[in-house]
């Protein structure tokens, strides 16, 4: 399985953005989905989960401002990004896992301007 994060881009403060994350087969038996962030020499951290169907929020940081959501028949799964921040920046990767394995997009840079 493939998974291709998309959307990234240049955002003033305080706009919005969604991303994508476009698999190459269906996704409708993963039962996670993820979305991380590495900022600029920073480790790169957990945002927001799809769990067993449940959403969960893991960094305060973001919590109200990013939501992440999926439509099973377009394989994709989204990150709607809200009152972004220039500590927002960095690059985003999804991530899925399905059967224990654990599948990585190569990840879509997202630049927050103040």
């Amino acid at each position: 399985v493939q998974l291709q994060a998309s959307g990234g881009g240049v955002v003033q403060a305080g706009g919005s953005l969604t991303l994508s994350c476009s698999a190459s087969q269906s996704i409708w038996d993963f039962n996670v989905f993820e979305w991380h962030r590495q900022a600029p020499g920073r480790e790169r951290e957990l945002l927001v989960g799809i769990v067993n169907n449940q959403n969960r929020t893991y960094l305060d940081s973001v919590k109200g401002r990013f939501t992440i959501s999926r439509d099973i028949p377009k394989n994709v799964v989204y990150l709607r990004m809200n009152e972004l921040k220039p500590e927002d920046t960095g690059v985003y990767y999804c991530k899925g896992v399905r059967h224990r394995l654990s599948y990585w997009g190569p990840g879509t840079l997202v630049t927050v301007s103040s």
